[in-house]
């Protein structure tokens, strides 16, 4: 045993010798490697996202903090979707995206039409393809006032509106219907008297779309004007260290998000 003991202590490096330096490389690559692949999965993989407007009520409320599937979809071209299990944008799903208008902004809404589908509205209800839609996830904030162009659409006369809705009415409309182009969607908020959707702005193309929600994460009773802001506000965290208990949604966490298929 004595002997074992000499050999082990004459193998051992000199006591002049730094050790420390290889356990604090180690914890570097170990905190990089944790950085890289959070970046990676939160750019990559899933997004976090805020809903900051009623534009999706009852679906989705303000200040519903959702997860992002990135990979829900497949990107332009036939290759990606035989490698990864990627799906088709379908009628009914949830999208998150670029706004068209100014792709700075992201914005949630659900499809109601894929290229080629015909979308009218007559007296606020749907008809795709000639069929009325059963949507049981509509919800009308402002039920009593009309509005004859959102109640009844398209019916406007191209001068009423402008922008992308006023390209999309003179090219896109055919006896009475909106015929969606190729590469392009038609999406609608569930909030369908107060939502800024593809009636005002036009198509969503297919490359502004960012992904699907999975989950709602987190959801905290809050107003648009203090999610709206790039950061933060003073107000919203003071209103977060008081009342983060009885404002945060509870039975709303880990809620998972699902479309409408019909």
């Amino acid at each position: 045993m004595n002997r074992d003991r000499a050999t082990l202590t004459e193998q051992a490096p000199p006591k002049s010798v730094p050790r420390r330096s290889e356990p604090r490389r180690n914890a570097i690559a170990e905190w990089t490697v944790t950085i890289v692949l959070l970046l990676f999965g939160t750019t990559t993989l899933v997004q976090a996202f805020v809903i900051p407007t009623g534009s999706m009520e009852d679906t989705l409320l303000i200040g519903d903090h959702l997860l992002v599937d990135k990979l829900a979809y497949a990107p332009m071209g036939s290759l990606s979707r035989r490698v990864l299990p990627y799906n088709d944008v379908r009628r009914g799903d949830i999208i998150v995206f670029r706004y068209p208008v100014d792709i700075r902004q992201t914005f949630v809404k659900r499809i109601i039409g894929i290229p080629g589908d015909r979308i009218r509205i007559v007296n606020r209800q749907v008809y795709r393809n000639g069929e009325r839609l059963y949507e049981p996830y509509t919800f009308y904030r402002d039920a009593e006032r009309t509005d004859p162009y959102r109640d009844n659409f398209p019916s406007a006369p191209v001068y009423q509106v402008s922008g992308r809705a006023r390209e999309m009415l003179e090219r896109n409309v055919e006896n009475d219907e909106v015929v969606v182009p190729p590469d392009n969607y038609f999406a609608m908020g569930d909030n369908r008297d107060s939502s800024l959707d593809s009636r005002y702005w036009g198509f969503v193309p297919r490359e502004n779309i960012i992904g699907k929600p999975l989950i709602i994460y987190w959801s905290y009773e809050a107003s648009t004007e203090a999610l709206a802001g790039p950061t933060i506000s003073v107000d919203h965290f003071f209103d977060l260290v008081q009342h983060f208990f009885t404002k945060t949604r509870w039975r709303r966490t880990f809620m998972l998000v699902h479309g409408h298929v019909g």
